[in-house]
């Protein structure tokens, strides 16, 4: 049997601190607190829609605002997928995903390249979904990147409504991130790159 794909990050500053750890071949349980509510839902849709068991324990400064805990929870969840992933053998590492929510519709592309990129084309009418700001989608996603070696593009296709444009790109990340960490039984454990390796530059 192969080793448990597993990532465990416990990232603590004087702004927030945060408990993460992804198993990518779960079943798609979730245990999130992250201290922004929104957040939660959204983590729940990368659990639930990527198959992932993924935990989240957070405290930050929210009295100031969700920035600081919005961005250390992305920075420790892309470091647990770094680890989850190990060498990449084996895995996919293309993943391409269009979900619809109503009226919206978003798709998202990647790569788990080793090369930190974020394309990013969201356009909202409000400034706010409850207390969440939805300028900080953006920031979770590069930061997510950024530490995970993630090549990402995130692309609205339609859509009026805040939080389905913010909760159709969650889903179709956690199925896009689903099919790049699946592993190809045709590969035999090899790594998909013409370099032979798959690390972070």
């Amino acid at each position: 049997m192969s080793a448990a794909r597993v990532g465990s990050v416990s990232r603590k500053t004087k702004e927030t601190s945060v408990e993460i750890k992804i198993n990518l071949d779960g079943t798609g349980v979730a245990d999130v607190a992250s201290g922004i509510p929104f957040l939660d839902h959204m983590l729940d849709q990368i659990a639930s829609h990527g198959l992932f068991d993924l935990t989240v324990k957070a405290q930050g400064d929210t009295w100031i605002d969700d920035h600081h805990t919005n961005e250390d929870i992305a920075l420790a969840l892309g470091t647990a997928l770094s680890q989850a992933l190990g060498s990449k053998r084996g895995i996919n590492r293309f993943g391409n995903f269009a979900a619809p929510l109503d009226e919206a519709l978003v798709s998202v592309v990647l790569d788990l390249s080793g090369r930190p990129y974020l394309g990013y084309d969201l356009a909202f009418q409000t400034e706010n979904i409850g207390r969440y700001e939805v300028q900080l989608v953006e920031h979770f996603f590069q930061s997510l990147a950024n530490t995970s070696g993630m090549t990402l593009h995130v692309r609205q296709l339609a859509g009026t409504n805040s939080h389905h444009i913010v909760e159709a790109a969650f889903k179709a990340f956690a199925r896009a991130l689903r099919q790049a960490c699946e592993v190809d039984p045709r590969r035999q454990g090899t790594v998909a790159s013409s370099k032979g390796v798959l690390t972070q530059q």
